[in-house]
């Protein structure tokens, strides 16, 4: 599979090469947009989220949607310069536990701090716990969540709805998942949503319970949404364009 994967890559890179060199030389598509490449990468050493493939596909559809194309892996020897440099972000999407060596980490803060974008979507905060640079890029790390059941509903405060993945939504948004509690979290990070601790059980951060934040971070961009453990979650509307929102702003188009 690996194997297909690289040949698909590289398969795309030479044809989008191709392509512009044609728009070049044909001036009724000179100012086409060739479009970017997103990493959507899965990679699980500890818990394995059903939602993953579901991800995927939500995330390729909204691409489709948006001039911009998402590639999935979840082979880590993809993180070195060569391969990271075709992309202007990457998705850690439910990713868990230690899936980066160090030469695979350096590679990924080479891509950062040469102006590469990061999106964290639900469990990129289950990852990576003794790498100290990621937790400041991703901004926070999982300390538990509610059990029994682990699904439900809660009403989260939308309180910047200035940022892309937030202009759309009301004041307050109420829908089900599985609300993290975080901690280690980056003082340096905007919150864009915050959990409403008293709308459900099992929340353990208090008045200050963000769930969805942004920052820039040493020469790059990084967004983190708490939202993505159900499969239910990539069906919805809202859902769907507060990732758009994010991975516009991640891409520096807004």
């Amino acid at each position: 599979m690996k194997q297909i994967a690289m040949l698909f890559l590289g398969s795309f890179l030479s044809l989008s090469f191709f392509v512009q060199g044609q728009m070049s030389a044909d001036p009724t598509f000179a100012n086409a947009p060739i479009p970017e490449l997103v990493l959507a990468f899965t990679k699980t050493e500890g818990y394995r989220h059903q939602s993953i493939e579901k991800g995927v596909k939500t995330l390729r559809a909204i691409g489709r949607e948006n001039g911009f194309i998402v590639l999935q892996s979840e082979t880590s020897k993809d993180f070195n310069p060569d391969h990271l440099k075709n992309y202007k972000l990457v998705v850690f999407l439910n990713t868990t536990m230690d899936i980066l060596n160090a030469e695979e980490q350096r590679a990924f803060e080479g891509f950062i701090r040469n102006g590469g974008s990061f999106l964290g979507i639900h469990a990129a905060t289950d990852t990576e716990y003794e790498w100290p640079w990621y937790g400041k890029l991703v901004g926070a790390y999982f300390d538990g969540h509610p059990n029994d059941p682990n699904v439900r509903k809660a009403t989260i405060d939308v309180v910047d709805k200035e940022h892309p993945a937030t202009t759309h939504l009301p004041d307050t948004w109420t829908r089900y998942d599985e609300w993290y509690n975080f901690k280690n979290l980056n003082p340096d990070v905007t919150v864009v949503m915050r959990l409403d601790e008293s709308s459900y059980e099992g929340g353990t951060n208090g008045d200050n319970h963000p769930i969805a934040w942004y920052h820039e971070f040493d020469g790059g961009r990084a967004f983190y949404t708490g939202g993505g453990h159900t499969e239910e979650s990539f069906d919805e509307p809202m859902f769907r364009q507060h990732l758009l929102g994010a991975i516009e702003w991640c891409l520096r188009r807004k």
